[in-house]
């Protein structure tokens, strides 16, 4: 059996909204139908009943996301009913997951045709109660929140991998001697590229606004924000630490989806594709080490593409906090750092759990197709433990 190319032919997310901002009021399972149904109306020239699948990633699933957020898109968005979809949770990694599940039907001939990307809404993430033990219990319960986090953790887990995720951040900015400064330089340096990217323009044809609701851009965006006002900050998790909210990614909402096909599915969309989707690699480290967990898996998949940091054109690494990001770029001294999220990062844009994958794939499709050739690379840490990682080219 031989594999196929698996080409990205369009790439299209939401503007990423706050934590109860602009965003809070949509569902997110019509969040996903709205990126669905833009990259449908974007290629007029497909018919819509010969999508094989739709994948999504989704890190929550507990609330209206409706454990199989990715068919009810399918529904909302007008598809046929024809069309199936399927939920995967990689947690942080979900989008991303989502693309490789895709590509991979792509590639095997199982699919000609998918659509694949992400979606999470943190500000309407339920409250959950668990289920008494025995009927009719006399005393108060407790809710867990779902926007994040741990929660309901199984006792047998040993502590050190239960920490909180900013204590993570705590934890590699020690082991790499990350200073409060430089994390906070990374911080402003994330909000000054992407403010910079907006307002040259860079993702008018990658970013589709929610209709009736008034947000045109990432909502997360500080144009203003100084060394001085993130100095203000208090540290988040430690009296004394390093990690606060200034330098560490948002909580957020918001819908990533890219257009995969095969040679037959690029011809029925009469497009020239963005980018083609190369290798991927995923691998686990210690929980309490999650944010280096990109390490290795970019180290794997770019072994498997036959390249090396010296071949990337530009590289999206997700910003779950600046302590996190520049360990991983202390394990990687051969890569040029100026290739790193050059439209800004995750603390700057946001990061809305199971669309963040999904998000860095496309911009990264979107780079490449402006640069007219390259290899990019999109990863992930994920909480838990694990790093993912994609290789695109052009």
């Amino acid at each position: 059996m031989s594999i196929r190319d698996v080409y990205v032919v369009d790439a299209v997310r939401t503007p990423i909204g706050k934590f109860g901002g602009a965003l809070s009021r949509v569902r997110p399972d019509d969040l996903a139908a709205h990126v669905v149904k833009a990259l449908v109306d974007r290629a007029p020239e497909l018919d819509p009943a010969r999508i094989d699948d739709v994948v999504f990633g989704d890190a929550n699933g507990a609330g209206e996301d409706n454990r199989d957020v990715a068919r009810m898109a399918v529904l909302l968005a007008g598809l046929p009913v024809s069309v199936p979809g399927v939920t995967v949770n990689r947690l942080c990694g979900s989008g991303l997951e989502a693309v490789i599940q895709a590509a991979r039907a792509v590639a095997l001939g199982d699919a000609s045709i998918a659509i694949a990307g992400g979606v999470e809404s943190m500000s309407r993430a339920p409250w959950v109660l668990q289920k008494p033990e025995r009927a009719f219990p006399a005393g108060h319960q407790q809710l867990h929140s779902t926007t994040l986090g741990w929660r309901m953790t199984n006792p047998r887990m040993p502590a050190e991998w239960t920490i909180p995720l900013g204590e993570s951040a705590e934890l590699i900015a020690g082991k790499h001697g990350i200073s409060r400064e430089r994390q906070d330089a990374f911080a402003l340096a994330s909000h000054e590229k992407a403010a910079e990217a907006w307002g040259k323009g860079l993702y008018d044809g990658e970013v589709v606004p929610y209709e009736g609701v008034d947000l045109a851009r990432d909502e997360c965006i500080r144009d203003s924000t100084s060394m001085e006002a993130l100095a203000k900050l208090k540290p988040s998790f430690r009296q004394e630490g390093t990690v606060t909210a200034g330098n560490s990614s948002p909580l957020n909402d918001g819908a990533a989806a890219l257009l995969l096909v095969d040679e037959d599915g690029l011809r029925a969309t009469g497009r020239e594709p963005l980018a083609r989707i190369r290798t991927s690699a995923v691998t686990g480290i210690e929980p309490q080490l999650f944010g280096l967990g990109p390490v290795q898996a970019v180290r794997r998949a770019l072994s498997k593409a036959g390249k090396s940091f010296a071949d990337l054109t530009t590289f999206e690494l997700n910003e779950a906090f600046a302590a996190q990001s520049l360990g991983c770029l202390a394990e990687w001294p051969e890569l040029d750092p100026s290739l790193v999220n050059p439209r800004g990062g995750a603390i700057a844009i946001g990061h809305p759990l199971g669309a963040s994958g999904a998000r860095l794939a496309g911009s990264v499709a979107h780079q490449l197709a402006a640069a007219g050739s390259g290899t990019g690379l999109a990863a992930l840490c994920i909480g838990v433990g694990q790093g993912l990682a994609l290789v695109l080219e052009r």
